[in-house]
């Protein structure tokens, strides 16, 4: 008797014990809210030149790290140059024509003053002064122009990061706006953390996140939620104007009814940056109400 009153204590006291256990797991999970489904993300800053011509030399390799201002790649200037000089002779030229009009127009009004001319020839030499100041600013703008177009033959990296997609050799010709590479701003990343949204009234501004890399799980680090998504792209067929400016996000298979998942914004720490990679998978964790402060971290 004595036996089976102990085995039934043992029993409920391990039932009690499971029970607890999955309790406190229930609350973890309620109050701290979970996902594998999250990405690294950063900004992919387009490099295309701003005047067409045969590149005659590529200055980085793929997967470089540059920074702002270093020298990527070069577009053949010598139709650029000559335009300068052109455009510096018609300068030149313009200048000599308002010297000879300001001359004109100095003795057309000594003459008119002495009533030796006619109203009208003094109002002819004034129109061609005016006429040739005119040109003068036109030609001096052209000039501008010329040596603007000869400076973007040089294209230059507007960003900190890593060169990617670089597929071309010199020799290529460049069209205008045509992207020959792309920069990873290597100050911009983030994480995208996609949360179900019975899971967001547990997120807020602020909340501490604990981020995992996949090939990573023993190398965690921090950031904070820095906004909670307040859209996505709707599925049902709809035509709503500008939702497809939204992110695109499936459902997760959820017993019967599928939750929805909001993106959340998660900052991460500058100490990180060395791990992360664009579009590496992240597991995150929220630690609702825990707040961080005093730590450097990317704006």
């Amino acid at each position: 008797m004595n036996k089976k009153i102990l085995g039934y204590g043992f029993t409920l006291a391990i039932a009690a014990a499971a029970g607890w256990i999955i309790w406190i797991e229930y609350r973890h999970y309620s109050d701290d809210p979970w996902t594998r489904d999250g990405q690294v993300r950063a900004n992919v800053v387009g490099i295309a030149p701003r005047v067409p011509g045969p590149i005659i030399r590529i200055a980085v390799i793929d997967n470089q790290q540059v920074k702002r201002g270093d020298l990527l790649f070069e577009i053949d200037p010598a139709d650029y140059r000559a335009a300068v000089e052109q455009a510096k002779a018609q300068v030149l030229a313009t200048e000599a024509t308002l010297t000879q009009r300001k001359q004109e127009l100095d003795r057309q009004t000594e003459l008119f003053q002495k009533k030796v001319n006619a109203l009208k020839d003094y109002q002819d030499a004034q129109d061609n002064c005016d006429t040739a100041k005119a040109n003068l600013a036109a030609a001096k703008a052209n000039l501008l122009t010329s040596e603007l177009r000869l400076s973007y033959t040089k294209i230059y990296a507007t960003v900190n990061g890593e060169v990617t997609n670089l597929d071309v050799s010199e020799g290529a010709y460049a069209s205008t706006g045509e992207q020959i590479l792309a920069l990873v701003d290597r100050d911009s990343y983030w994480i995208a953390a996609y949360f179900k949204e019975t899971q967001l009234r547990h997120i807020a501004t602020g909340d501490t996140a604990i981020i995992s890399l996949m090939g990573n799980e023993d190398l965690p680090f921090t950031g904070t939620v820095r906004s909670v998504g307040w859209g996505i792209f709707v599925t049902d067929g709809s035509s709503a104007q500008g939702t497809a400016l939204l992110p695109s996000v499936s459902p997760t298979i959820d017993w019967v009814r599928l939750p929805q998942r909001f993106p959340v914004r998660i900052q991460v720490y500058s100490s990180a940056l060395r791990e992360l990679r664009m579009g590496q998978t992240a597991s995150v964790t929220i630690s609702h109400g825990a707040q961080t402060k005093n730590v450097s971290m990317i704006p």
